[in-house]
């Protein structure tokens, strides 16, 4: 089976979707996506979108805390860019029907901003601490009703269909992408989805390790995909750990949102004493590399499993005024926020690096767009500047929009090769399901124990060692068994790890959110560039 459209993205958070309903307007769309519709990264995104609507702010200083929290490695004309277009995207997604938490006062600016880590002003506009889920649902609204728009829900993207997979293929300068291979993970069947333009939204890589405030769907597939098509990726040694998630054996990585220090929220240890003013002057509300650090550095220190948030000085009323779902759910586990200091350790969070993007979102392979966390567009740098993330991801959609319209590839009839169908001759079911599920927990706990806050020479090695023998398990086990949902997302999830642990390896210094024992110090002189990853016939390749 064959599906055409102008359009073809894969992932449903709030990159693919905001792209989706500008695109509509020129051709038609189809969407899809691995899970339900509104199960995205963006779903469970808390904090907010950090955009200057103060007088007291300027697009100078939020371009400068960007480019100090991106510890040298940020692009300057992609975070101005990122930057300036911010109070314009924000109003977008108004017009779509956001709704995000405003002032009684509105006279200076008509929303309620917040302030996280890394943020010398208020600038985060939020819906209160679910503001991920207002997004999504406000453009799920608005995409309802689109006649040009399909979502394709429960349909896993397994391969980019390029120069690989013609029947007739023929040389060339440059990699094509056509579209993808589709898992319709209910019934089996396989479809071929053909494109004008594919454009690729399907977040970041959380899932590989054990502990991460991401959902499920978390596994890298874009990431991983891209790689094995010819594309090149970026900066993989920079997963950003979120300071501060729920220690609670049943909480399962529950994010407490940075806006809860910039609330007033302090990080103390279980004697109830503050110990972030020994790490950076900006205390609590210092950038997640260093609070990630300090917290890890701590809880070694003093041999416990966790340091504590404590909120128990502010105003009560207005801290569950300002943090209901989060107030509630930590109430759930009978831990009150107003009455007692509450257990925080790091999980990782975010994927700084991805597949390389240009200003436009274009990929290395012609007719191939990223947006949002599945891409390294060179906004984040070395850490990420806390809710820059939904910005980034409405920003590039738009430049993708322009970059579309104004190639005027939607204008003429398409002109597809002779691309054949998916084979799945010579493969046949198994039922091993176990050792995919025990292989999938083994590299989390790899990636845990010795590629996390800090590493080592050692331990990046012996992760190495260990993730490359599952990998040619999973590879071999691959070719002759059918494709299934969890195998997929196993193979994908083997796949980033490869490049984490490549990337942090190749980085023989200590910089952002990579930090190891044996080279602990910055290296401008050396080191002041991305790390840039291709693979060729299976292996992975720094490029210089």
């Amino acid at each position: 089976m064959t599906i055409e459209s102008d359009f073809l993205i894969i992932g449903s958070g709030i990159a693919g979707l905001s792209l989706a309903l500008k695109l509509s307007e020129h051709g038609s769309v189809s969407i899809i996506t691995k899970k339900e519709k509104a199960e995205s990264n963006t779903n469970y995104a808390q904090g907010g979108i950090a955009a200057v609507f103060s007088p007291e702010d300027s697009f100078d200083i939020h371009v400068e805390d960007t480019l100090k929290a991106g510890d040298g490695l940020c692009h300057p004309d992609a975070v101005d860019m990122l930057v300036r277009q911010g109070p314009r995207r924000v109003q977008e997604l108004v017009e779509w029907g956001a709704n995000f938490t405003k002032k009684k006062d509105s006279k200076n600016s008509p929303y309620l901003l917040g302030r996280e880590g890394g943020h010398t002003r208020n600038r985060i506009v939020h819906a209160k601490d679910l503001t991920g889920k207002e997004v999504e649902n406000a453009l799920l609204s608005a995409i309802k009703s689109h006649p040009r728009i399909t979502i394709y829900e429960k349909h896993f993207a397994i391969e980019l269909i390029t120069e690989h997979h013609l029947i007739n293929s023929k040389e060339s300068d440059r990699i094509h992408c056509w579209g993808s291979y589709v898992l319709n993970v209910p019934s089996g069947e396989i479809i071929t989805f053909l494109a004008r333009a594919t454009i690729l939204a399907t977040g970041g890589s959380g899932q590989t390790y054990l502990h991460t405030t991401n959902p499920s769907i978390a596994t890298g597939d874009g990431i991983a995909m891209s790689l094995r098509a010819g594309a090149l990726i970026a900066n993989m040694e920079f997963m950003q750990f979120h300071p501060t998630t729920l220690y609670h054996p049943e909480a399962e990585s529950f994010l407490i949102s940075e806006a809860v220090r910039g609330f007033g929220a302090e990080l103390k240890t279980k004697d109830g004493k503050p110990f972030m003013d020994n790490y950076h002057e900006m205390g609590s509300l210092a950038p997640r590399d260093i609070v990630a650090r300090a917290i890890d550095a701590e809880m070694k220190k003093r041999g416990e499993d966790s340091v504590y948030l404590d909120a128990t000085h502010l105003d009560g009323k207005e801290f569950i005024n300002s943090f209901p779902t989060i107030y509630e759910k930590v109430l759930s586990f009978n831990l009150d926020f107003t009455r007692q200091p509450v257990p925080v350790v790091p999980a990782a969070h975010y994927t700084c690096g991805g597949v390389v993007t240009d200003l436009h979102g274009r990929t290395s392979i012609s007719n191939l767009y990223g947006s949002g966390e599945v891409t390294c567009t060179g906004v984040h740098g070395a850490n990420r500047l806390a809710s820059n993330s939904l910005l980034e991801a409405v920003v590039f959609s738009h430049e993708i929009y322009l970059d579309i319209i104004n190639s005027r590839k939607y204008a003429s009839s398409p002109d597809f090769p002779s691309i054949p169908d998916w084979s799945d001759e010579g493969t046949f079911n198994q039922e091993e399901w176990i050792l995919i599920s025990h292989d999938k927990e083994e590299v989390q706990s790899i990636m845990w124990d010795y590629v996390g806050i800090v590493r080592s020479d050692l331990r990046l090695k012996r992760a190495r060692r260990r993730v490359n023998l599952i990998y040619k398990e999973v590879e071999k086990y691959y070719k002759k068994t059918k494709v299934s949902e969890g195998l997929l997302e196993l193979r994908n999830l083997v796949l980033n790890a490869k490049l984490i642990i490549a990337s942090a390896l190749h980085r023989r210094e200590s910089r952002g959110l990579h930090y190891t024992t044996d080279y602990p110090e910055k290296d401008d002189v050396n080191w002041l560039k991305d790390t840039i990853v291709s693979q060729h016939k299976g292996k992975l390749m720094v490029v210089e």
